[in-house]
C-alpha cells in the first residue's frame, strides 16, 4: 500500500536529528523517527493511543546515497505491516 504523495513530500524534508515527532496528517495521527542526519526513516500512521503509541500501520524508509554520502539518490518507503497496541 503506497503512501500519499503529499505525505511523502512532508517526510522528505529534513527534521531534527535522532528525534521522534508526533503530528497529524489529513485526520490521521502520525509518528516518525529520524536518523542522525534528520531524515525520516520510520513512520507509524493510524490512531494515537492514550500512551502516545500508534495503532495502525508501520513503514520503513530505504535511502540510497551518492558517493559523497550526503546526496540522496533514491528514497523508498516499504510497508512493514500492522501495528497494534500490546
Amino acid at each position: 500500500m503506497p503512501l500519499n504523495p503529499a505525505l511523502e513530500a512532508k517526510l522528505a524534508k529534513t527534521y531534527e536529528a535522532a528525534a521522534r515527532l508526533d503530528e497529524s496528517f489529513r485526520g490521521k495521527d502520525i509518528t516518525f523517527v529520524t536518523d542522525k542526519t534528520g531524515q525520516a526513516i520510520t513512520l507509524f500512521i493510524g490512531k494515537r493511543n492514550p500512551d502516545g503509541s500508534i495503532a495502525g500501520e508501520r513503514y520503513a524508509r530505504r535511502l540510497q546515497y551518492a558517493l559523497d554520502g550526503v546526496t540522496i539518490i533514491k528514497s523508498h518507503w516499504d510497508y512493514k505491516g500492522k501495528v497494534t497496541r500490546a
